[in-house]
């Protein structure tokens, strides 16, 4: 499997840190070298406004990584909730989605990123009570066979990300909508972290583990690599923290990853830009721990 980053990084050569713009647009081959001589094979290229990319735009972005020898480890974007209970909203998140099927397809993505959305209106994946009703999951079901469509015109696989926050709580409500889907360019991103839902699963990650490979692993083509931790409060709290430094079953996570995907990207991501090098160096030595291939 090839290591893969989301996000920022900080430049290790300069006092100060020094990021992947902002706007996508004005990635150069400077940033994208940056983030290849940190040890990464490729890195997240997150589209903030996809209905609005120009194919000369993406070139030329495109031709950024191709020259720092850097990969696209996966698209990402911007685009309104695909659950939303506003049918005019769904159907611009529908538009944004097949458009980042198409600059997917332009530059070859291993795969295009897909939320699910939610109704919360500080993020799409934060609580919120219809996040869990089955209109919800009939929204998302039917907007994905629109943009599913789309893809397979491209020939564009989509991976789709759940939450226990989100109407895609568990890996089997994840399973239902695949099949509800019946699409073959649905994919799976597999990240166990947003799995994590209660203490007890916090105390036993293998099972959270195990139901993802049960019924989602011959799907499966990237990884988000996270860590987690029950935090010391008189309220449940699921905390993310740096790979290896939590109780994620890392030893499992990897080898199930690299059973079910060999050549896909293993994503750190959602971490401040000071801490990335500590979770590539962590990854890095449990993968020679348990002698999984990574390419970096």
């Amino acid at each position: 499997m090839k290591l893969g980053l989301a996000g920022q990084l900080p430049n290790l050569s300069e006092p100060r840190p020094a990021f992947l713009p902002g706007d996508w647009r004005q990635i150069d081959v400077r940033a994208c070298k940056r983030i290849r001589d940190a040890g990464f094979h490729g890195v997240t290229w997150f589209v903030n406004r996809p209905l609005e990319a120009t194919q000369a735009d993406v070139q030329h972005v495109q031709q950024a990584f191709k020259d720092a020898g850097l990969g696209i480890a996966q698209l990402n974007g911007w685009y309104e909730a695909l659950c939303s209970y506003d049918d005019r909203a769904r159907a611009q998140g529908v538009a944004g989605m097949i458009a980042l099927a198409r600059i997917g397809a332009m530059i070859q993505a291993p795969s295009v990123y897909v939320r699910p959305g939610g109704h919360n209106p500080n993020g799409h994946w934060y609580a919120h009570p219809d996040n869990h009703t089955q209109r919800t999951f009939d929204n998302i079901a039917e907007s994905l066979r629109t943009v599913c469509a789309a893809a397979q015109q491209e020939g564009t696989p989509i991976a789709i990300e759940g939450h226990a926050l989100s109407a895609l709580d568990t890996p089997q409500r994840m399973r239902d909508l695949v099949d509800a889907v019946g699409s073959s360019v649905l994919k799976f991103n597999y990240d166990p972290v947003n799995f994590v839902g209660t203490v007890k699963q916090v105390h036993n990650t293998t099972s959270v583990l195990d139901d993802m490979f049960r019924l989602l692993g011959p799907i499966t083509v990237a990884a988000h690599a996270k860590d987690c931790k029950l935090g010391d409060q008189l309220v449940v709290h699921i905390e993310e923290v740096v790979p290896g430094t939590g109780v994620m079953d890392y030893e499992t996570f990897m080898r199930q990853f690299q059973q079910l995907a060999p050549d896909g990207y293993f994503i750190i991501e959602h971490l401040p830009d000071e801490h990335v090098p500590a979770a590539r160096d962590n990854v890095v030595a449990l993968a020679k721990r348990f002698g999984i291939p990574l390419d970096q």
